[in-house]
């Protein structure tokens, strides 16, 4: 297994603490120690903070031998992507552009909810540059690998989160989504990773890919995943397109009874082409759905593939960043960003509204089909991770990133929940997701078809 760790997940860990079976000081213990270990060979994360890390974990175990622990997650280990503003802690975003030298005193809503809350913080994980593509590599930090094969990609953009959370550094983590960015790194290593409603938890600073971006926890259960998100969606005033609370919790949400429901399944939404022991392990998995008694239609959502106006979107929103850097920076950033920075600047605003248009339709188009069906059903990718320090697989006909994860930036456009749970491996010993989506502001659903499909699976 390459290291990859079997040890508790978020929910047993807290179960530990409450009986006095583990305390979190042991837990953090053991996850610094993990990326002691391991973290030199899988590069998940750029800044690791054992001192603070302990420190947290003795405040929490003193809250839970008093019987008052702050939240339903106080001491579990976790880490957060070099996205997201931490107070004490520099934001890099992978970028040489960007000087650690200056205050970084603001914590993002996700950063302010997480240390709330009671968790423990043991520092940030890798993203390429501006987190721009579906790998993760960056000039700032390197390449980080996959625990399930060093050789190969971790994905990305939240490939430091996703690597993290796979080999045990770690109970869990909070990545973002713009394009597949926790979907694509939870199914390559092997873990849930899940994109929820747009402005079901809230950002700051605002992203420049706009409509696009979500952030969403990754862990390694569909039941932590309910209980993190419990936690991340709180209202914050700084984002306007948060969403209000949700009704009652997702703890409970994930037990719901979707027995009798309706998904439609769509191998390959109807344009895909997928490696055929993907296709085979996500089939059985419907199969499985459907014995355990979701009713199942195969059949495909009726739109084509969306990639060129998800180009506009995302390059004129890369350049829009990038504009704020420094003159010369263009010197400075990946490659492959600054192709897309200049791509981005050949767009008028006509070509941005008439892409957002589009944005627009498909998600009329899905929620018009969600009115027959309950989820979609999907692979999340189609195919396996292949040789890391590559942005598109090494004699492939690609040219992009977004060109092999069709399966995932349609759902950033209409901005509906999708979650990626695991389903197996290839005989290569590589992980398969499978991917749920549902209509927005079903973020309850989804997460009780991926808890039923994950039972299941270990049934």
């Amino acid at each position: 297994m390459n290291n990859v760790s079997t040890s508790l997940t978020a929910s047993e860990l807290v179960v530990a603490y409450s009986t006095g079976e583990l305390s979190p000081v042991e837990a953090t213990k053991v996850a610094l120690r993990a990326i002691e270990e391991h973290d030199q060979k899988y590069n998940a994360y750029c800044l690791v903070d054992p001192e603070g890390a302990l420190a947290q974990a003795k405040l929490s175990e003193a809250r839970w031998r008093d019987g008052n622990p702050i939240g339903g997650l106080d001491g579990v280990p976790t880490s957060i992507k070099d996205m997201f503003l931490t107070q004490g802690w520099p934001t890099l975003r992978g970028s040489n552009c960007i000087d650690a030298n200056q205050p970084w005193d603001v914590d993002s809503p996700v950063t302010a909810r997480l240390r709330e809350n009671g968790l423990v913080l043991l520092g940030k994980t890798t993203t390429p540059e501006l987190a721009w593509k579906a790998v993760t590599d960056s000039p700032r930090t390197g390449i980080t690998r996959n625990p399930w094969d060093a050789s190969r990609t971790s994905g990305g953009s939240s490939g430091g989160s996703a690597a993290a959370v796979a080999a045990g550094m770690g109970e869990l983590s909070v990545g973002t989504d713009g394009g597949g960015s926790i979907r694509i790194p939870a199914s390559f290593c092997g873990i849930v990773g899940f994109k929820p409603t747009h402005g079901r938890i809230p950002l700051y600073p605002a992203s420049p890919f706009g409509p696009l971006s979500h952030a969403g926890p990754m862990a390694r259960s569909v039941d932590d995943i309910a209980l993190l998100l419990d936690i991340l969606a709180t209202p914050d005033h700084r984002d306007p397109a948060a969403l209000a609370p949700p009704v009652g919790t997702y703890r409970e949400a994930v037990r719901r009874d979707v027995r009798g429901l309706i998904a439609a399944f769509s191998p390959t939404l109807g344009y895909v082409d997928v490696e055929p022991e993907i296709a085979t392990l996500v089939a059985a998995a419907v199969t499985k759905l459907a014995e355990a008694g979701l009713q199942v239609e195969e059949t495909d959502p009726g739109f084509t593939d969306p990639l060129d106006a998800f180009g506009v979107l995302w390059s004129t929103g890369a350049a829009k960043w990038l504009s704020t850097f420094p003159e010369g920076s263009d010197k400075l950033v990946d490659p492959g960003l600054r192709r897309v920075w200049e791509q981005g600047l050949t767009y008028s605003a006509s070509d941005y509204l008439d892409a957002n248009a589009e944005r627009a339709a498909l998600g009329i188009k899905m929620g018009e089909f969600h009115t027959r069906y309950d989820v979609l059903i999907t692979p999340t990718m189609p195919i396996s991770p292949f040789e890391a320090g590559h942005d598109v697989p090494p004699g492939s006909k690609f040219e992009g990133w977004p060109e092999w994860t069709p399966f995932t930036y349609p759902f950033n456009m209409t901005q509906q929940p999708a979650i990626s749970v695991p389903v197996g491996f290839t005989t290569e010993g590589l992980p398969v997701g499978l991917q749920i989506v549902g209509p927005r502001h079903s973020d309850d659903l989804v997460l009780a078809v991926a808890k039923l499909l994950e039972e299941v699976l270990h049934s």
